[in-house]
């Protein structure tokens, strides 16, 4: 669940780096776990990739890029949920360590694909990004946002019919977290609406302090 960025913009390469280095030290401390991608468990890490494959039809074949794909959760989830879905799979990821970790856990699924990158390596039918906005670490505000842009564009540009991401949301009355990007449905709506000409739906209350974001292309 790492973030990557597209193009030269020395800025966003530093963010890049600081979040790839981020998770490769909880990879190294908890392993291929929920723990090892920064999420409390297993049960909350399923629930938000369940919210991001709704942007998704799998009721026939499609091909699906996993950005930030960790060591390959949603592969687990997949077989689990969906176990007759036809689906060309490519996780990518910055953090090399997530990557090899990844490799080894599915080694014995050889249409499961990874690589190491800052943008998804290839066109898919669909993108998901979970929890890849969620630890801005000491980066400015506005900084993250435009890092945020930047992998909205490349999830727009390598998806045929859509991609899904999450934010988290602040609490009514609680302070921002340090370290931690809050944001609101609206400032990411406006953003792939308006710049990135995709139709939206945000979800919500679905017991967790954020919200998933789809956009669909052409509809």
């Amino acid at each position: 669940m790492t973030a990557g960025v597209a193009g030269g913009n020395r800025p966003l390469r530093e963010i890049r780096d600081s979040v790839e280095a981020y998770y490769s030290r909880v990879l190294e401390r908890h392993g291929p776990t929920a723990r090892g991608v920064d999420w409390q468990c297993t049960a909350t890490q399923y629930l938000r990739l369940v919210q991001l494959l709704k942007v998704c039809d799998l009721g026939r074949p499609s091909s699906l890029n996993d950005f930030g794909c960790g060591y390959g959760a949603l592969l687990a989830l997949l077989a689990e949920r969906f176990p007759d879905a036809a689906i060309d799979y490519h996780g990518v990821d910055v953090s090399p360590a997530m990557i090899g970790a990844a490799r080894s856990l599915w080694s014995a699924k050889p249409d499961a694909r990874f690589s190491v990158g800052a943008k998804c390596p290839r066109r898919a039918d669909y993108s998901l990004a979970s929890g890849v906005f969620n630890v801005r670490l000491d980066s400015p505000v506005d900084r993250w946002e435009r890092y945020v842009e930047s992998i909205l564009g490349d999830l727009r540009r390598r998806s045929g019919k859509g991609f899904a991401v999450n934010f988290l949301r602040r609490k009514r009355g609680q302070p921002p977290v340090a370290g931690l990007y809050h944001s609101t449905p609206r400032r990411w709506t406006a953003f792939c609406v308006k710049e990135l000409d995709c139709t939206t739906e945000v979800v919500a209350n679905y017991g967790l302090a954020e919200f998933t974001l789809l956009a669909r292309i052409g509809d």
